[in-house]
């Protein structure tokens, strides 16, 4: 029986595991987060893309039917190149994010908050605009935030000040729905509502991705796992017992099966 692969460049990418593992209780999981090499969001375009074939690859080498790119530089600039170079399909979070932020939108005012490489990419804007070509979107990026959810800061007054300066713009442009373009931003969903209101609607793209997933569930449901309760693999690249205690805290579990990859011409445990 095949599980499901996802992979983050840390462990902003537990984000869209809760959401995945909430919806799909019966499947198992392997989750990769390349701590070793966080954060993508300030690598250049060829980088994260290369990157990201490497990550795939050894999802596909741990048995995964489907691949989940939870983070949302990756999204950006590597999803065409996987979609051609992987076997198995794969699926990422910016596409299902825009949809959601145009349904939950009234004013057409959004806001989309990143690293630099996805505001970069402007991936976000077109694909509201493909949806709907009247909405006015304003972006922003927002580094500091990875940092802080690796640091595992999120409910910090730290967090609360950067937040406050990050988002005063968008918040002057009026918003009334911001999309966190990072699976790293969710962590400090929190910290980022008190600071919008209750007048701004947050959406996750670890969430959204779940409607998408569900569908090539169903495509490959033959050969993914059909136990009653889906088993789960953790593997990071490097600073395996801080990702625990995060991850442990986030996920409110305890003793996860965590491994520590190394890189090589070959990936090895």
């Amino acid at each position: 029986m095949k599980p499901i692969g996802i992979f983050d460049s840390g462990v902003g990418g537990l984000t869209v595991y809760k959401e995945v593992r909430n919806h799909f209780p019966e499947i198992d999981i392997v989750y990769f987060g390349d701590t070793a090499r966080v954060p993508y969001g300030s690598k250049s375009k060829n980088t994260v893309i290369e990157y990201s074939i490497q990550n795939a690859r050894f999802l596909v080498s741990q048995g995964a039917a489907i691949i989940v790119v939870a983070c949302n530089t990756a999204s950006a600039v590597a999803l065409e190149t996987l979609q051609t170079m992987i076997d198995v399909p794969v699926i990422g979070v910016i596409n299902a994010g825009a949809v959601a932020a145009i349904q939950q939108t009234k004013s057409g005012r959004i806001g989309v908050i990143g690293t630099d490489a996805t505001i970069k990419s402007h991936a976000y804007l077109q694909a509201l605009q493909r949806l709907n070509p009247d909405v006015r979107v304003i972006e922003k990026a927002c580094p500091l935030f990875v940092a802080l959810a690796e640091e595992g800061w999120h409910s910090h007054d730290i967090a609360r000040q950067v937040a406050e300066i990050y988002l005063s713009d968008l918040l002057s442009a009026d918003i009334d729905t911001l999309v966190l373009g990072c699976t790293h931003y969710p962590i400090l969903k929190q910290t980022i509502q008190s600071v919008c209101g209750d007048g701004v609607s947050i959406v996750d793209s670890a969430e959204a991705v779940c409607n998408d997933l569900r569908q090539h569930i169903r495509e490959a449901s033959a050969s993914l796992s059909d136990t009653s309760l889906g088993k789960d693999r953790f593997y990071v690249s490097d600073n395996e017992e801080k990702f625990r205690q995060i991850a442990e805290d986030i996920l409110v579990l305890k003793d996860i099966n965590l491994y520590k990859v190394k890189f090589g011409e070959t990936w090895m445990v």
